[in-house]
Order: structure tokens, then sequence, then C-alpha cells
């Protein structure tokens, strides 16, 4: 009986994910982006080799409050706090981040850094900070420092939202980049984009858009690293075992979007729509995760034996979890199929680079297919809507995090922005 109750109240929770789908959609009717760009503060005494930190907000009022993890997993910490004024910003404000030299240095093209979910623009300047970095010891500098020491102009974001919807991200792409064409009087800009950070960049050079900016011409050369140019499935591809690590009645902690809404933690059965990737009556707290799901079974079939795999990637009750599946997830708003559509412009160089190694030390790394550990490399490396690329280099050795600051890939990045 005690089973039967559970699986009902289920059941009800998933007509109203249903119906709230239909009622939290986004339009598809463009509108033009109408906002103006407002310097709030600016600081000097930064962390990590950074020398000023500025906070902008844009006006435009399509920006809104997006939701952030009531436990505070998801929040700002250390001194991003103090630039934002706040743990949990408004989206409509990003910092904006000067290295060493961006007023000197003799390579005419600035270069604007873009992280990938759950970090912020001090991943390219100490991928150690965050004691996550894709290997057992991290190290202290990153491509912040390599680019900046062989005359680059470098700066980088830092989003309000770790995981926030992609296309405020592309609409603050832009504004970096106004930015930085008024201060340094370039015409244009080199992106080197890493992960979610990369689809967001790719969304804007492609003008993928409801109400924010078209491309406006400005980006002379892109590099995508580990992009989900063809989506990733990963979040819901192994059953349960991400839920270790996200569902604080298991110990979990990391601020990751969850396939289910219910799993047993000790025997008892949780309920965490607010961990889940879904949009449900709880708020929507991982918009640009879901934005780039897309299925990959037919290509590389989804691991049965592992637990709960078929009801977490098609949807239903499980023996341990319950979720709505990977399809509902993308009819909540997926845009894998729309961002290669759309097409990168063959002005713009762009450049792949793709790791190899499905080794990032504690997690479920992606092992159903040849991947970074978390993205496929046939994702990664696709150049479906690409008008020019320029290259397309597949490191074996590293994962999805070392693609960032490994010596390989450092100088793979520097050699295509020359």
């Amino acid at each position: 009986m005690v089973v039967l109750k559970i699986y009902s109240r289920r059941v009800i929770f998933l007509v109203i994910a249903i119906v709230l789908t239909s009622v939290l959609s986004t339009s598809g009717t463009s509108h033009e982006a109408s906002g103006t760009l407002i310097l709030e503060d600016a600081f000097t005494n930064v962390a990590n080799g950074w020398v000023r930190v500025e906070r902008w907000r844009d006006t435009d009022p399509h920006f809104a409050q997006e939701d952030f993890p009531p436990d505070g997993r998801g929040d700002h910490d250390g001194q991003r706090v103090l630039f934002f004024g706040t743990s949990r910003p408004h989206s409509s404000r990003f910092l904006l981040y000067y290295a060493p030299g961006w007023d000197s240095a003799p390579r005419a093209v600035p270069v604007l850094l873009v992280h990938g979910a759950n970090y912020t623009a001090d991943w390219w300047a100490n991928p150690g900070e965050s004691g996550v970095c894709g290997a057992l010891a991290c190290p202290s500098t990153g491509l912040m420092q390599y680019l900046s020491e062989r005359g680059y102009r470098v700066f980088a974001l830092t989003f309000p939202h770790k995981q926030g919807d992609n296309y405020f991200w592309a609409q603050h792409i832009y504004d970096a980049i106004q930015v930085i064409k008024a201060k340094t009087g370039a015409t244009q800009v080199d992106i080197v984009a890493w992960s979610k950070g990369a689809f967001a960049a790719r969304m804007y050079v492609s003008s993928v858009r409801t109400w924010n900016t078209p491309y406006a011409g400005d980006v002379r050369r892109l590099v995508l690293i580990g992009s989900p140019n063809a989506g990733t499935d990963w979040t819901f591809r192994h059953g349960w075992s991400h839920n270790f690590l996200i569902w604080p009645e298991c110990g979990g902690r990391v601020n990751g979007p969850s396939p289910h809404t219910w799993m047993v933690c000790f025997g008892i059965w949780r309920y965490h729509p607010e961990l889940s990737i879904y949009k449900t009556q709880s708020g929507d707290f991982f918009p640009g995760a879901r934005q780039m799901v897309a299925r990959w079974d037919a290509i590389y079939p989804v691991p049965l034996w592992e637990q709960d795999a078929w009801s977490t990637y098609y949807g239903g009750q499980g023996f341990y979890t319950q979720g709505y599946g990977i399809q509902f997830a993308m009819d909540q708003g997926s845009l894998v199929s729309v961002v290669p559509s759309a097409g990168i412009p063959a002005s713009v160089k762009t450049y792949l680079l793709s790791g190899g190694a499905a080794n990032i030390p504690g997690i479920h790394n992606e092992h159903t297919g040849p991947s970074d550990g978390i993205v496929f490399v046939a994702s990664s490396s696709s150049p479906t809507g690409i008008g020019a690329v320029g290259g397309n280099v597949i490191l074996p050795s590293l994962n999805h995090l070392e693609i960032t600051w490994g010596n390989m890939a450092m100088a793979q990045i520097e050699a295509w922005l020359q």
C-alpha cells in the first residue's frame, strides 16, 4: 500500500508538471533588445592575477531574477559576492574581468574568455580555486596568464547565474563585447568559450534569439572548447548515479541538475523538484542545462545495466527514483536543434577543441561512447552549422575540465588566435 500511495502521488506531480510546461514555456515571439548598459561599480583589489573587475547592468526589461536553489548551492562565493553585491544577483548584471596588459599588450584583437556552468571568470586564472579541476593536482594559473604573458589583451565574464538561461548569457556576451570595444578601440574580438559558455557564445554569433540582440559582426574568431554542439544527454544516461553528488539526504551538494524529482536515500523517498532539470511548480533552477539536452540513445544505447537507467532516460517510476525523462526536458526548451540550424556565419572563423579522456575524478564519467567524461566527442567536434571551420582538434589525453588549462590545449588555443 505504501508503494502504491507513493507512486500515485508522483503521477499527480507528473500531471502538474505537464500542465506547467505549457504555462511556463517561453514564447517564440521575437522582440528587440531595448536596454542600455550601466557601469555600477569597479574594483581593483582582485584575486587570482586580475587587475580590474567591473559590474555592469543591462537595463533591458526582459532580464529576470532567476531561481537559485534554496539551500545556497548555486550562490556566488568569495570575492564574487563583493563584486555583485549579493550572492544571488539579478540576471541583468554581469562582471567583466580585466587581465594585466589589457590596455597595453601588443596584440590588436582582444580576447574574451567565457566560462562554463558552475564556474566563474576565475576558472581561467586559477583552476585550482574551486578544488574541482579535472585532476588530482590542480594548477594555480590558467589560460588568462598564458595568453596575457604572450601579449594578448584578455578579458573574461562572470555570469550572474551559474546555470542560467543561455539567452541571458548570449546577451551578456554581446554586452561584454561592446564594453571591450569601447575600452580598447578594437572593432572585433576573439571569443574563447568553454562548455555551456561555448553553447551561449555560439547562440550569439548565430543570432539565436527571442528578444536578445542579434549578431553584430564583432567576432573575428570563435574557439569552442568541449562544446555540446550536438547536445548532451549525460544528465539522463546513467540512472541514479549523478544523484549521489546532488541529493542532500544522500550526502550530495553539487549544483548540478538531477534527472529526477524523487529518490530514495537511506530507505526513505525524498522529493526535490528544485534540484531537477525540469521546470516545475517549485521554479526553474537549471534552465541553461535543459537548453543543451539532446538524445543520443539512437547512436549510443543507454546502459540498461545501470540502476534505474530505463526510467531515468525515458521517464517514469524506477526502483529508487522517479523522473519525467529526457524528452520531457527537451520539450521544455532544448535549443540543440535550433542552434546548428541557425548557423555560424562564414565570416567568423570557428575552431573546435575536444578532449578525449573520460577520467574526471569523483564523477560517473561518460563511458558509453568516446567522450571527455561529460560530452561525447561526436558532439563537441561536430562541424554542423559552422560556416568556416578553421580547426577541429581532439586531444585524447585531456578531459572536459583539463581541456581548458592543459599545456597542449592552451598552446593549441593560442596558435589559433595568432
